[in-house]
């Protein structure tokens, strides 16, 4: 559809609109969104489900992140040798059959099988990131890209709000209230009928889900999407990543991911944690604290969203490094907050991390992918293995909360120790990414 005035939008390319798939495709983002952020309670959830401790309950990230990594760069090679549709159909259809995979898991009565389902549901976020980020890049000019990239996460906070809101309100509230300890002092026979009462309702809304994604899936296959980025499909792998690898804002921009998402996995999983263990020591009981938790990590997730917007729209007057590397020194600020304080404070301070991350995810991809070209595919395949982040940092910050207390102080707050240094590293990537674009100019 050719049309002046939408030479000045973000969302066009030479007088061609692309307004229609990149609504289809935005959509991806918060579909993604819904499963993040529905998952992160689900450590605690299991833990209390089987009676396990906060350690093993974080082996859903494992499995979770894990799928990002093993399916990054088999998704860059499809998407190559097929299309960018192609990625996201794909992608849509491996999350569906995670999703519906709950059920058999549930009827199993074990841990594991979910772990299974988790892991096949997010290869297919993997072929759905792989696929929609870079896509989005291509529609439209490379000056507007990082910009454009930032509208369409914008809307991947508004679907991890609804994952929060349905974990809180159609999961959580509707387990049995018992506690690890008490479930701990039941017989095998009670302790399985009040397992499998808890894993129906934790399955319900993954089989809706299902369907959703179903139906997506089906409107994207009939919908004419535009060829941007697909006129190659020579899959000249080693060398190809040999030469992205040798570019070094690209390969910075790996390594500030992996510790990106580690931070933001960290600090959205256990606030959960930290905020019970500050509201039980107020008085409180268990399931009180983890809802008022659960709570404050909404609140969390509605300012990271509106941040995003906020960013996106100061992305017009200051360069994506600049903006990347005051936002996280400010986060630094805040995190040291969350270890120092022992009140309510720490909780303000975790609730103001989020504000600081909204922008983080998609400068950094968007940095990094500057310049590849077609290389953008494989490219994309890096930066999404980097979500491995997620998956190895939360377990080694699990295993200081089950110290309890280290040095005097509690061990939940001496653990975002670690989210700290991930936003030290950010902030030495936005400084570089920076000191590169004023080069340039």
């Amino acid at each position: 559809m050719k049309n002046n005035t939408n030479k000045n939008s973000i969302i066009s390319k030479d007088g061609v609109s692309y307004l229609i798939p990149f609504i289809l495709i935005t959509s991806c983002f918060a579909l993604w969104g819904f499963a993040n952020d529905i998952t992160n309670p689900m450590v605690k959830a299991f833990s209390k489900i089987f009676r396990m401790s906060v350690t093993d309950g974080a082996l859903v990230q494992v499995a979770f992140y894990g799928g990002y990594f093993a399916m990054a760069f088999p998704a860059a090679i499809f998407i190559r040798r097929f299309s960018y549709k192609a990625g996201v159909l794909l992608g849509l259809g491996l999350y569906a059959i995670g999703a519906f995979l709950f059920y058999p898991a549930m009827l199993t009565g074990n841990y594991y099988p979910f772990l299974i389902a988790y892991f096949i549901l997010t290869c297919g976020l993997s072929f759905l990131e792989t696929s929609c980020n870079p896509y989005i890049l291509s529609m439209g000019d490379e000056a507007t890209s990082t910009r454009r990239l930032n509208l369409a996460q914008s809307f991947n906070p508004m679907g991890s709000l609804l994952g929060m809101y349905v974990a809180m309100n159609f999961i959580q509230n509707r387990l049995n209230p018992m506690d690890t300890v008490e479930r701990s002092q039941l017989s095998d026979t009670e302790f399985a009928a009040v397992r499998d009462s808890d894993l129906m309702v934790l399955i319900a809304p993954y089989l809706i889900i299902g369907l959703v994604i179903l139906a997506m899936l089906i409107v994207i296959r009939m919908v004419k999407m535009p060829k941007n980025g697909d006129q190659s499909h020579n899959i000249n792998f080693l060398p190809t990543l040999k030469r992205i690898f040798g570019i070094h804002h690209y390969r910075e921009g790996v390594i500030a991911q992996f510790f990106y998402v580690g931070a933001q996995i960290m600090c959205w999983t256990f606030i959960i944690q930290y905020g019970t263990r500050y509201f039980m020591s107020e008085g409180m009981e268990e399931k009180a604290a983890e809802v008022l938790s659960q709570q404050y990590n909404i609140v969390a997730m509605i300012i990271f969203c509106a941040s995003r917007f906020i960013c996106t729209f100061i992305l017009r007057y200051l360069s994506p490094g600049l903006l990347l590397k005051v936002l996280a020194i400010v986060a630094c600020v805040f995190t040291a907050g969350v270890i120092g304080f022992q009140n309510i404070w720490g909780m303000y301070c975790l609730v103001g991390v989020s504000a600081c991350m909204s922008l983080m995810f998609p400068t950094i991809y968007g940095i990094a992918l500057q310049g590849l070209g077609d290389d953008a595919k494989f490219g994309a395949a890096g930066l999404i293995m980097a979500i491995l982040g997620g998956s190895i940092l939360p377990p080694v910050q699990a295993s200081i909360i089950d110290c309890g207390t280290l040095m005097g102080m509690p061990a939940v707050n001496l653990s975002f120790i670690l989210p700290f240094i991930c936003f030290v590293v950010i902030v030495i990537y936005g400084h570089r990414s920076y000191c590169r674009e004023k080069m340039r100019k």
